[in-house]
C-alpha cells in the first residue's frame, strides 16, 4: 500500500505548523506510559506539534520518560492521580490552538474523569480519536457521539469495548465484525476501527479489512500506539477514513517488521514505534 500524495514529498518551504497540532489526553497514576506511547507514535507518523495533557502530579516524573519532542499540559487531577473535571476549562482553551484531539488511553474510570471525557467529547469541534477509557465513558451514553457541531470522530474499540458499547456479547461482535462496525458507523456517523485479527475500518459506506499485523502485537500499549498513529495522519490533513486505514496498515506492518527482529513472543509496544520509520519507508 502506497501512502497518499498528501503525505509525501513535503514542500521545501514549510514549518511544523503545516503538519498539524495535536492534543493527546492520556494517562493516570497507574497508567502513565499510555500518553508517552501515543505521543511518540503520533510524532513518528509526521505530526508537527504534539502536546500530552496529563494529571499535574505526573508531570515532573513524566518529563524523564516522555518523548523529548512532545510538550506537556499539566491538568487538574483527582486524589487517585487521574484527570479531574476541574481541568475542563484549561482543556477547552487549549483546544482552540490545536487541529486534532486524541482522548482515552490510560485515563482510568474515576467518576470525575468520566464526566470530563463526556464533556470534552460533546463540546469539541475538532477531529477526535477516541480510545480505551474514552470509549468506556460512552457505555450507555453512545448518544453523545451524535452531538451537533462537532468534528469527525474515529473510535478504536477492541472487541470487548465494542461489545460494551453495543450492549451485546463479545462472541456476537466477533461473529460479524464487519457488519457490527458498519452498523455502528452508520448509526453514529463515525469511523470505526474494530481492532483484532483482520482489523476492520469502516465509515458506514467504505470498509477496509487489514491484513498486516501478528499475534505478538497483543501486548500492553499496542492500542495506544495505534491511537497516536491515526491521530498523526489526521493532523496532516487526511480524511478520517484514510487516516484510520493507513494508521491500521502501518501499525500492523511496523509490528511485522518488529516481530522479524524481536520475535512475536518478545515483542512490546515500543518495538512497534521503533519500526514505524521502516514501515513508512516501504510505503513511500
Amino acid at each position: 500500500m502506497r501512502l497518499p500524495a498528501l503525505l509525501s514529498p513535503r514542500k521545501a518551504d514549510t514549518n511544523k505548523s503545516d503538519y498539524g497540532r495535536v492534543l493527546i489526553l492520556a494517562g493516570s497514576a497507574e497508567l502513565s506510559g499510555a500518553g508517552a506511547l501515543a505521543s511518540l507514535a503520533c510524532l513518528r507518523c509526521g505530526a508537527g506539534l504534539v502536546t500530552w495533557g496529563l494529571p499535574q502530579g505526573l508531570n515532573k516524573a513524566v518529563i524523564k520518560i516522555k518523548p523529548w519532542e512532545a510538550m506537556t499540559l499539566p491538568l487538574a487531577e483527582n486524589k487517585d492521580g487521574s484527570l479531574s473535571l476541574a481541568g475542563y476549562k484549561k482543556i477547552k482553551d487549549f483546544l482552540a490552538k490545536v487541529d486534532v484531539l486524541a482522548i482515552g488511553p490510560g485515563l482510568g474510570q474515576n467518576k470525575s474523569t468520566i464526566a470530563l471525557i463526556r464533556k470534552v467529547i460533546i463540546s469539541v469541534n475538532k477531529s477526535v480519536v477516541i480510545d480505551a477509557d474514552g470509549l468506556n465513558a460512552l457505555v450507555g451514553k453512545t448518544r453523545l457521539l451524535r452531538s451537533k457541531g462537532q468534528g469527525i470522530k474515529v473510535i478504536t474499540p477492541h472487541p470487548g469495548e465494542m461489545a460494551r458499547l453495543l450492549g451485546v456479547s463479545v462472541a456476537k461482535v466477533q461473529a460479524d465484525r464487519e457488519g457490527m462496525a458498519r452498523k455502528f458507523a452508520c448509526d453514529y456517523k463515525v469511523v470505526v476501527v474494530l481492532k483484532g485479527h483482520r482489523s476492520v475500518v469502516c465509515d458506514g459506506k467504505r470498509c477496509y479489512i487489514n491484513k498486516t499485523g501478528n499475534p505478538g502485537m497483543a501486548t500492553a500499549g499496542s492500542g495506544d500506539v495505534l491511537t497516536g498513529m491515526i491521530t498523526g495522519f489526521l493532523a496532516q490533513g487526511l480524511d478520517a477514513f484514510s487516516a484510520a486505514k493507513y494508521g491500521v496498515y502501518l501499525h500492523g506492518l511496523a509490528g511485522d517488521l518488529a516481530a522479524e527482529e524481536k520475535t512475536e513472543i518478545s515483542l512490546i509496544a515500543g518495538d512497534i514505534i521503533a519500526k514505524i520509520p521502516a514501515a513508512v519507508k516501504r510505503c513511500l
